[in-house]
């Protein structure tokens, strides 16, 4: 035993710079993603203007407005995803290493997918009540191109305009809606995914190199954002409605919610805009993991990972 490998220490130094690495990786990725949010969300709310597809999305936005258009709301979105990323992929960690120790090993490892999901979800709704604001702003961009010129600008017009509930939170619930089953998938989805790779090349984590850890990350990231996609699109539809000027009435979030449901319809409300939004979650759910697998050992931390006691390997 005593030349096997041993996890740890996870110390609040550790959980920083899990914290660090999820930030980057959040911010960069969907902060690169920036164009195809812009059209995909242009799809979602003007489906009469922008319904020939992704491709012919991004040549109409181009043609009518310029190749500028489609970085609108670039500084909400890097910004907001970092807070995000912050609180989500370090609170992933801290909840999986919390919940490792309080079980036991063996008993966190055999429930490692119940473990996954609870931390997944608990990490997601903190990191939401920060990037709500951040969103509701970058969808105002999107959608009304000429209300300001950018984060700076639009952040105390919106607050002016339409006080801090309805302003930032009014696109709460679906926030969490959309962002805690896609979390809970995400993760969930992509450990699972992980493991079966491992499993089928006979290799665990620490037998294999960086760059090799990063490719099982890549390919266990797209199938884990292809079922996040998936499960979360609905929502996702709903937020960037609710968020638009006047949409769904002037009632409760609640009532406009329901409103926005009933005029969309069923049909459209899960399959309007869902290519492109799986194309775009599996691209960054890919990354995501890539990019945080690869930060943490450059800043000097190493990802925990369930093991089964009983295998005698670490």
């Amino acid at each position: 035993m005593s030349g096997e490998h041993q996890q740890g220490p996870f110390t609040a130094m550790y959980f920083i710079k899990s914290a660090l690495s999820g930030g980057i990786c959040c911010s960069i990725t969907h902060g690169s993603l920036t164009p195809v949010d812009v059209v995909k969300t242009r799809i979602q709310l003007e489906p009469q203007v922008y319904n020939k597809g992704m491709i012919s999305g991004f040549r109409q936005i181009i043609a009518n407005e310029g190749a500028g258009a489609l970085l609108t709301g670039f500084g909400p979105t890097a910004l907001g995803y970092f807070v995000q990323g912050w609180f989500k992929f370090g609170g992933v960690e801290f909840f999986k290493v919390q919940a490792n120790e309080i079980l036991g090993a063996e008993t966190a490892y055999n429930n490692r997918v119940a473990v996954y999901l609870g931390a997944s979800a608990g990490a997601e709704f903190i990191a939401d009540i920060f990037l709500t604001p951040l969103e509701a702003t970058r969808i105002r961009l999107v959608s009304d191109p000429k209300f300001a010129s950018g984060l700076a600008d639009a952040f105390p017009k919106i607050l002016k305009q339409d006080g801090l509930i309805r302003g930032f939170y009014a696109g709460f619930g679906p926030i969490l809606f959309k962002q805690i089953p896609y979390t809970m998938a995400k993760f969930s989805v992509q450990g699972s995914t992980a493991e079966q790779i491992y499993a089928a090349i006979g290799k665990k984590p620490t037998q294999l190199t960086d760059s090799q850890n990063i490719a099982v990350s890549l390919g266990s990231g797209v199938v884990a954002g292809v079922a996040a996609a998936i499960v979360s699109h609905p929502a996702d539809t709903l937020l960037s409605m609710v968020n638009k000027e006047g949409a769904g009435g002037n009632g409760s979030v609640t009532s406009r919610l329901i409103n926005l449901a009933r005029a969309t319809g069923f049909k459209r409300l899960f399959l309007n805009g869902l290519g492109p939004r799986c194309v775009m979650v599996g691209t960054l759910t890919a990354g995501q993991f890539a990019v945080f697998d690869a930060v943490m050992p450059l800043i000097g931390a190493e990802k925990f990972h369930f093991v089964d006691p009983k295998s005698g390997a670490h």
